[in-house]
């Protein structure tokens, strides 16, 4: 209801009822009781799935997480138990008219997240509330009421409390949604920043040469990154923005009125891929992550890379993510864009063919050729490539030749 009042296209549609569990399952053949014991079921029609809850009101919380147990109830004393009041708005289907018991709409209109009823017996219910706030507030463009910033910034540091895999995706979804920039500017305003990343919080104040940095310290070029996350924009892509420069504040170092930060893409990615293990992001993730943090500098030494190096890298995986984080950091810093251009032209002149070469010659035709079986064909095999990635070598005769000009037979 919330998104529809706001005239954005909803990402789902929930559907709250009087009807008893087992009612809904009696009503539709094909149900899912995804939770049933708190009144919820999953309805699938026409392969499309809704999630259909019953009206109802909690007992108590003992793990900042879940009611103990639910009675059902009135559609009123359902939506004083939610979290926000902009999420606690109604649509009667048979009338059409918005049903508000909190008062949500006047929040809409004023573009405030306020929590329903005492903030922070809300937040003590679900901590995972507070990172919630912070996300509606930013995609939305909405501020945080002062009795609910209040709250969660008094109960920030019990945020840690919960699940991490649940902050996590929190996180990555106020890195992904749009307003990843205003996110993390309110989760510093909160507290709630140093509480589950102070890798990040730590950025702030460590200052960076101005003739490179002109933007300021590393906090500030790291927000300059997060502006220009779009929505949609990948976990791996997001992920690696925030983190390219996380090791600067352990590897700063003052070459007289130069400040360097010599080994922060190595050291950073150890620190990247331990963070996303920590928020229980997936291996694929943290991989990529910590190849995008170790790589992002590499583009620099790319005009001057061997033809065979260059390409390499070219065809690395992952390497479409590391030019956009790449883009991301000039633009975020003096702007210079050379080596990410020179890049993506040498990419576009050179093609996908040479960059990836068939293979002309493979062990059995080395065999044939009169080669033992041995580590030696290794080596010969990977010269071979080097030869054709520097173009020297283009067909299967001139690779001939090669091997045995370079590798005579030890017969």
């Amino acid at each position: 209801m919330r998104d529809q009042l706001l005239g954005r296209e909803p990402l789902d549609y929930d559907v709250a009822t009087s009807a008893a569990p087992e009612a809904v399952q009696a009503l539709f053949p094909r149900t899912v009781a995804v939770g049933a014991q708190f009144g919820v079921i999953l309805v699938v029609e026409q392969g499309t799935a809704f999630e259909v809850a019953t009206f109802r009101a909690d007992d108590a919380y003992v793990d900042g997480r879940r009611p103990t147990s639910v009675r059902f109830t009135t559609a009123e004393e359902d939506a004083r138990r939610r979290d926000f009041t902009i999420n606690a708005l109604l649509l009667d289907p048979v009338g059409g008219g918005v049903v508000d018991f909190v008062d949500g709409q006047t929040d809409l209109r004023r573009g405030v997240i306020r929590a329903i009823g005492d903030a922070r017996a809300r937040i003590a219910e679900d901590r995972l509330r507070m990172l919630r706030a912070v996300r509606l507030a930013a995609r939305l463009g909405f501020a945080i009421d002062p009795p609910t910033m209040v709250a969660i910034r008094a109960a920030a540091p019990s945020i840690t409390d919960m699940a991490a895999e649940r902050i996590g995706d929190e996180l990555v979804k106020i890195l992904t949604e749009g307003a990843a920039r205003r996110g993390f500017e309110l989760l510093a305003e909160t507290g709630l920043l140093a509480a589950v990343l102070p890798e990040i919080a730590a950025l702030e104040g460590v200052p960076q040469s101005p003739d490179y940095h002109p933007e300021g310290d590393v906090y500030t070029h790291t927000l300059l990154l997060l502006a220009q996350l779009t929505p949609g924009v990948s976990e791996t892509v997001a992920l690696g923005a925030l983190l390219h420069d996380v090791a600067k504040p352990v590897c700063m170092r003052r070459d007289g009125e130069r400040i360097t930060f010599y080994g922060h893409p190595a050291v950073g990615a150890a620190v990247a891929e331990e963070i996303c293990q920590r928020l229980r992001r997936s291996r694929s993730t943290w991989e990529r992550v910590g190849y995008l943090v170790r790589s992002h500098l590499r583009l620099v030494q790319a005009p001057a890379m061997r033809l065979s190096t260059l390409k390499r890298m070219l065809r690395e995986d992952g390497f479409d993510e590391l030019l956009a984080v790449a883009r991301m950091d000039a633009l975020a810093s003096n702007g210079d864009l050379t080596y990410v251009e020179f890049c993506e032209r040498r990419r576009a002149e050179i093609g996908a063919e040479e960059v990836r070469p068939p293979r002309l010659l493979g062990g059995d035709d080395l065999k044939a050729l009169g080669y033992e079986p041995g580590p030696r064909l290794g080596e010969i095999l990977r010269a071979l490539e080097e030869a054709q990635l520097e173009g020297e070598v283009r067909t299967r005769p001139e690779a001939e030749r090669f091997v045995a000009e370079r590798f005579p037979r030890q017969d």
